[in-house]
């Protein structure tokens, strides 16, 4: 009798080892992703531009909700938005000389790095997934399924000669242009003029920003379809409502800027509450 009980209460405690129901927050880095450098070109008299790239990690952050209750298989939804930092430079030649102006601003208030251009891009996942096997505890599975792909814009030459274009932008760049050109060339007036220049190219970088949020909100982002396929587990101890997860997800497909390679590998670890 004593060992049917015991047998009993193992049972029950592997059921609740699997939740029904859980949702997630995660880290989701993303692998081999590429930004093209833009060579220095002009954009128009007297102004040029250049961006360099990124190479390597995407950083990013997601969530997850997934239900486990299904016969066979389970069933995962997820939200994943990752950024990608690079630097954006103008080239203003004044009097003989030529002014570099950092565009450091922040494109939609993203949350890393310095103030400066990034490329956003977001996928929703809907995943079907397949226990490899039924062990309690932890829950290994393969699967894929649809992805829906969002991101924004890349700051190019293209997009920088439409800013150059607006007159009020077009007559700071070159009165900061001038300060600076005076600056280095009139020692005695630099530090007299620092604050100045400061004040300058502080009213400019918001300006710019203004202007490209506003130029980005008309154009919006960019969405497109895919798909992907993954491999990871769950791992979750009876009765306690916690629950820890790891996935490497293989993407396909989507429709992104030509000067992105977005990668096709990413991870997504993290923890959640599970029923």
């Amino acid at each position: 009798m004593n060992c049917k009980i015991i047998l009993a209460a193992a049972a029950m405690l592997a059921t609740q080892s699997f939740a029904i129901i859980g949702i997630g927050a995660h880290y989701t880095p993303s692998f081999g992703n590429k930004l093209d450098p833009e060579a220095k070109a002009p954009v128009t008299d007297g102004i040029s531009f250049d961006h360099q790239g990124y190479e390597g990690l995407m950083q990013g952050f997601g969530f997850k909700l997934w239900v486990d209750i299904l016969p066979v298989i389970d069933i995962e939804g997820t939200f994943n938005i990752r950024f990608g930092s690079y630097d954006a430079n103008l080239y203003v030649e004044s009097e003989g000389s030529e002014t570099v102006i950092p565009l450091e601003i922040e494109l939609g208030g993203t949350p890393f790095g310095k103030a400066n251009p990034k490329f956003v891009a977001m996928s929703g996942d809907i995943s079907i997934t397949y226990p490899i096997t039924f062990i309690p505890v932890i829950r290994p599975y393969i699967g894929g399924g649809l992805t829906v792909f969002a991101n924004s814009f890349v700051l190019n030459n293209g997009f920088v000669s439409g800013l150059i274009g607006d007159p009020e932008i077009a007559g700071m760049i070159q009165a900061v242009a001038q300060l600076q050109s005076t600056a280095q060339t009139d020692p005695a007036l630099a530090q007299q003029q620092a604050q100045e220049l400061q004040g300058q190219l502080s009213t400019l970088g918001e300006t710019i920003k203004t202007k490209v949020q506003d130029q980005a909100t008309n154009e919006g982002v960019k969405t497109s379809i895919g798909g992907h396929a993954l491999i990871g587990l769950r791992a979750k101890l009876p009765i306690i409502p916690i629950a820890a997860y790891a996935n490497m997800k293989f993407y396909f497909g989507g429709d992104f800027p030509e000067e992105v390679d977005p990668g096709i590998m990413a991870a997504e670890i993290g923890l959640g509450f599970a029923l």
